[in-house]
């Protein structure tokens, strides 16, 4: 059985006391693949020790998270375009519109959603979307790009079923994690009417705990906790759902 985590911050500052140990209870659990995605220029240094660190595990995105698209989003843009075209990513991510935290930003995180899928296309790479009280705003720029040459994961799917659908019907995977676990995550109710080939597993890790470490640091290893959740829900074993989830992550990053 290989376990994927499609999407983790395992360079994030909350890993720095332990992340060997951190990184040896996910091999434990047979969690050996991990994409990850980038934030800002910020952290492209550690992103990269990561990789060195382990290279046969540690998959890189590149891109800017719209929580992060602020008044130098133009250069921020240009730290990115500039690495792509220096050496190969797995994906574009993670991009998308964030309205939870900022709604004043709306109309740059629009335009640098809009470069990004473009940067996307030009390298024939998936996208990775993030998505916070934006899916109207996610969407309408997704059917003005849609096409057989945009395709990616539509990370940490908090929404209805029929937005799973509508998000399913621009070649998106649904990244499914820790809140499928919560007694108010709502997406338990409906998942099992999505087709397990739409689905990627993730913890976004080190936030989205899953229950029962809800509230407290998440880390890959707990995403054994997603994937109970998911036997459950579609009344297959655990073991089915990973092979079936990273084979959706091998169609989407082809590694």
């Amino acid at each position: 059985m290989i376990i994927t985590d499609t999407h983790t911050h395992l360079y994030s500052e909350a890993f720095d006391e332990d992340r060997d140990k951190m990184m040896q209870r996910a091999f434990n659990k047979g969690i050996t693949r991990f994409f990850i995605p980038a934030i800002d220029s910020t952290y492209t240094k550690a992103m990269f020790e990561l990789e060195k660190n382990y290279p046969e595990n540690v998959f890189l995105m590149m891109g800017l998270h719209p929580t992060s698209v602020k008044e130098n989003y133009k250069e921020e843009l240009t730290h990115v375009e500039k690495l792509l075209s220096e050496r190969p990513f797995i994906a574009i991510g993670e991009i998308g519109i964030d309205l939870y935290w900022d709604k004043s930003t709306l109309s740059i995180q629009q335009e640098a959603f809009r470069r990004q899928i473009k940067l996307s296309k030009k390298y024939k790479l998936p996208i990775v979307i993030h998505c916070r009280e934006s899916f109207d705003e996610i969407f309408e720029v997704l059917e003005e790009e849609k096409g057989d040459d945009l395709f990616g994961i539509f990370h940490c799917f908090t929404g209805t079923l029929e937005q799973a659908q509508r998000a399913i019907s621009y070649n998106m995977k649904l990244g499914i994690g820790g809140v499928v676990t919560f007694k108010n995550g709502k997406i338990d109710q409906f998942l099992n009417q999505i087709d397990l080939k739409h689905i990627v597993l993730e913890t976004d890790s080190p936030y989205l705990a899953p229950t029962p470490y809800r509230g407290k640091r998440n880390e890959s290893s707990y995403i054994i906790n997603v994937l109970d959740k998911l036997s459950y829900i579609y009344g297959i074993s655990a073991t089915e759902i990973a092979n079936i989830t990273t084979a959706n992550s091998k169609e989407v990053f082809k590694v």
